[in-house]
């Protein structure tokens, strides 16, 4: 959570550094998507290193890092530095979700699968929604948010030396540094079904998180940094909620309620956005449309996890969370790069975001073609998932059982 906070907390910010600094939001998009980026080599270089080193040595390494980035973000005085700080905290951030993901899984397989899903989405909420108010209402508005995160991975770090390790130490580790798109055999069709709905609405999050303050500026004619990380807010807050409320779905039905309710939402949000002129109407109506776009958020997301990490051995879990974590980091950065050029050399802002909403419902729909199409592959990977699930919390049943299921 606070890895994902840490990563949504300069989103209020941009609008402060653009009027220091006098950058396009051409610029607020690269800024926005170098942190992705980052994110992504990191999980191409890292993602499986804590299968074979451990997860305490990751998250350590991890969390320095990010100590590093939010003295770069409190020193920052240009874009350059701003970049600097982005690569670093996606860089740490890359490094960490897999071994905190599988982390979680080793020391409980169920609560692991939950947690995998909440705890970003409401890391996001948190980090856009406290750096809002901080820099609305505290004083020091573009350092005191970084010093109180810089004391939270202080304390974590010391916090994770006193954890217990779950993975015994292999021989590996430089070689499980040569990135590598490698899934097992077991887990490719769940992939498959999978990736299209995680890369919609992560690009979805992208949105938001790129172009959200500066929508909400335009509607609500207000320069507060609070309406600018509230999008963020409230479309991670119901992606978190959507989590806990759809937990006891199955996972083929999941998906089905991420899709319908990307589609309604992203729908209400375009008829909102309309030609840009405000109003109460049309306030509300893009905050109605953020919160059900974020129960397709939320919904479709743990599906996607759920889907997969049940068909992979635990030794494996890292490296498969980290690709998953690809598809997210680039459905959140590559749309919301290509929608920042769109603004500065096409329709604007409201034309942009306009398109960028119907990309992700095709998205979206494309997903549910792709669903009703592997029906059968989903619903028999529902059946394995329960047994693996059971077979992995428990780690009594005998391998001569597991041969034969």
């Amino acid at each position: 959570m606070s890895l994902l906070a840490s990563s949504s907390a300069p989103t209020p910010l941009y609008a402060i550094y653009q009027q220091h600094w006098g950058f396009s939001p051409i610029t607020v998009t690269i800024v926005f998507g170098t942190y992705a980026v980052a994110v992504l080599v990191s999980l191409l270089i890292f993602g499986r290193v804590s299968d074979k080193v451990g997860r305490r040595p990751v998250l350590l390494m991890a969390l320095l890092v990010q100590v590093v980035a939010m003295v770069v973000f409190i020193s920052a005085g240009d874009v350059g530095t701003l970049l600097v700080g982005r690569v670093l905290q996606g860089v740490s951030t890359g490094a960490a979700v897999g071994a905190i993901g599988a982390g979680m899984l080793d020391i409980d397989a169920r609560k692991g699968s939950l947690l995998n899903s909440f705890a970003p989405t409401m890391g996001t909420a948190s980090g856009a929604i406290a750096s809002g108010l901080i820099v609305q209402y505290l004083p020091a508005p573009t350092h005191l948010i970084y010093a109180v995160l810089l004391g939270v991975f202080v304390v974590q770090a010391l916090a994770v030396l006193a954890l217990n390790e779950t993975v015994t130490r292999k021989p590996g580790a430089l070689s499980s540094l040569v990135p590598e798109f490698k899934l097992p055999r077991s887990a490719r069709a769940s992939v498959a079904i999978a990736t299209p709905v995680i890369f919609a609405v992560w690009a979805l999050a992208g949105l938001y998180g790129a172009l959200g303050p500066a929508i909400t500026r335009t509607l609500v004619r207000s320069d507060s940094v609070v309406w600018g990380g509230l999008p963020l807010f409230v479309i991670s807050s119901c992606a978190g909620l959507a989590v806990l409320l759809v937990r006891s779905a199955g996972t083929r039905t999941m998906m089905l309620i991420s899709i319908g309710t990307l589609v309604v939402g992203v729908t209400i949000t375009l008829v909102s956005i309309g030609s840009g002129s405000g109003g109460t109407a049309s306030v509300i109506g893009f905050f109605v449309g953020g919160a059900i776009s974020g129960v397709g958020f939320g919904s479709g997301f743990q599906g996607g996890i759920r889907l997969v990490i049940p068909q992979v051995q635990p030794q494996e879990r890292a490296g498969v969370l980290s690709l998953l974590y690809v598809v997210c980091y680039v459905g959140l950065g590559v749309p919301a790069v290509i929608a920042g050029a769109l603004i500065v050399h096409g329709g604007g802002l409201i034309q942009t975001s306009r398109e960028y909403g119907i990309a992700v419902i095709v998205l979206a729909l494309a997903a549910l073609a792709g669903l009703l199409l592997s029906g059968r592959r989903v619903e028999s990977a529902q059946r394995v998932s329960v047994i693996r699930s059971q077979d992995f919390i428990t780690e009594e049943a005998p391998v001569a059982q597991v041969s034969k299921v």
